[in-house]
């Protein structure tokens, strides 16, 4: 069995700690292979009460032995996770290398550990490499779910979709992954072809994400005609720079996806509106800025992303990409 530290138990992350939990681990219905290391509201509400879940057709609570809102935390108790689900924003992964850098854990319980980072946006394997850990003990993901964090200690299910994650991860990892996910009824896929994956989320994220974060809109307003040229830009400059990058899609192919995502989740908000409607950092930098980092990189003009980059930007109150 697999031990598992959930590094930032926001709303994927709480998730995650469901999915990946073993009911077998502990004793009167308490968790104990899943530990979960989140912001200090959030984890004390879940000490306290535990972890409810909003899952469409139904609830969950569940109680974990192991909760922490810091590596100090850790560091004083007896948990000993060989695997750590990193789920924070982009924009807080140099902060997490940092945390990790002082805590003294990687030459410590975590110097064997698996690190899966399963996150939004793009160059998150790159950030991650300041800390020297071996290739085999780095491996990237995506989730195509929606949820959203509806209070301290309490997630919702917004849309039900596909966790990917890198083939080349350990085979009895990914059968135990496998079997969890099975177990409460969610998809989980382990990719060959994992970049593939990752730029289709990319493209379709850097449609939905600015545009419902600008309008304050769910995701259906993509959709609006009058939004149809805007839409298609962001789609062509994408896929141009993808590209460059080894990527080659067809434009219509993309939009075509693009648009079948916006109607499947019309109704959820997005990361980036939670993200603004709750005065917090957007992820836009590894969104639509990791398109124009690489548009620059090779040459290209890529005018509309970088429109709605700066506008979101603009709104957030955040500085440029750089």
């Amino acid at each position: 069995m697999a031990d598992i530290l959930i590094y930032g138990a926001g709303a994927i992350g709480s998730l995650m700690g469901y999915l990946l939990s073993d009911p077998a681990s502990g004793s009167e219905g308490m968790i104990e292979n899943v530990a979960l290391l989140g912001r200090k509201s959030h984890i004390k509400a879940i000490s306290e009460l535990g972890l409810r879940l909003s899952l469409l057709e139904k609830k969950e609570l569940l109680h974990f032995k192991y909760c922490f809102s810091d590596l100090a935390d850790l560091k004083a108790n007896d948990f000993y996770p060989n695997i750590v689900i990193v789920c924070v924003k982009t924009y807080s992964l140099s902060a997490v290398c940092d945390e990790l850098k002082r805590s003294g854990l990687l030459q410590e319980r975590l110097k064997d550990a698996i690190f899966i980072l399963l996150m939004n946006g793009m160059g998150n394997r790159e950030s991650f490499g300041e800390l020297g850990l071996l290739d085999s003990q780095v491996f990237e993901g995506i989730t195509i779910m929606g949820v959203k964090f509806s209070e301290d200690g309490m997630v919702e299910l917004k849309g039900k979709g596909k966790t990917i994650i890198e083939a080349k991860i350990d085979e009895g990892l990914g059968k135990f992954m496998a079997e969890r996910f099975k177990e409460k009824g969610f998809e989980i896929e382990f990719s060959p072809d994992f970049k593939e994956h990752q730029y289709s989320k990319l493209f379709a994220n850097a449609v939905i994400n600015p545009i419902t974060a600008l309008t304050r809109r769910e995701n259906g307003v993509v959709l609006a005609p009058i939004l149809q040229n805007t839409v298609q830009s962001v789609v062509r400059e994408a896929v141009t720079v993808a590209a460059f990058e080894g990527i080659r899609r067809e434009e219509r192919s993309v939009l075509d996806m693009v648009i079948s995502v916006a109607e499947k989740t019309s109704a959820n908000t997005s990361s980036m509106l939670q993200d603004m409607i709750n005065g917090r950092n957007t992820e836009i930098d590894s969104i639509n800025g990791y398109i124009i980092r690489q548009a620059r990189k090779h040459k290209i003009e890529v005018p509309v992303n970088e429109a709605l980059c700066e506008l979101v930007k603009s709104a957030a109150g955040s500085s440029s990409i750089g």
